[in-house]
């Protein structure tokens, strides 16, 4: 989901109806980089999260279900069908994270609605 500063609400990513996204942390070892990456679940696999993880961002877990946060364009979102694919995700993020402030490396994923 992204944040729609004019209107004040969260909008689904891409294009259609919202469907259920697989979402999954990539890690670059060459550059040390880190990216989370969505795709819808069908046919199509229609990108809806395409977004680096920077040293420094700010990653809120809202609610067991709905996590978010902010790069330079916008603000992401994901609800997650459940909390155990929320705590995975959370805890790849927060190792990504971690991995960028210490210069270390590492790859994970996860599935929510974005």
């Amino acid at each position: 989901m992204i944040y729609d500063d004019g209107s004040k609400k969260w909008l689904p990513a891409g294009t259609g109806a919202p469907v259920l996204s697989r979402v999954q942390i990539y890690h670059s070892p060459a550059g040390n980089s880190f990216r989370v990456v969505g795709r819808k679940m069908q046919p199509d696999q229609q990108v809806v999260i395409n977004c680096p993880i920077i040293k420094g961002l700010k990653y809120n877990q809202a609610t067991p279900n709905f996590h978010q946060w902010r790069d330079a364009r916008q603000v992401w979102g994901l609800n997650f069908s459940n909390k155990e694919e929320a705590v995975v995700f959370a805890n790849s993020m927060n190792q990504a994270l971690e991995t960028l402030s210490a210069g270390e490396s590492g790859e994970t994923g996860g599935r929510g609605e974005a």
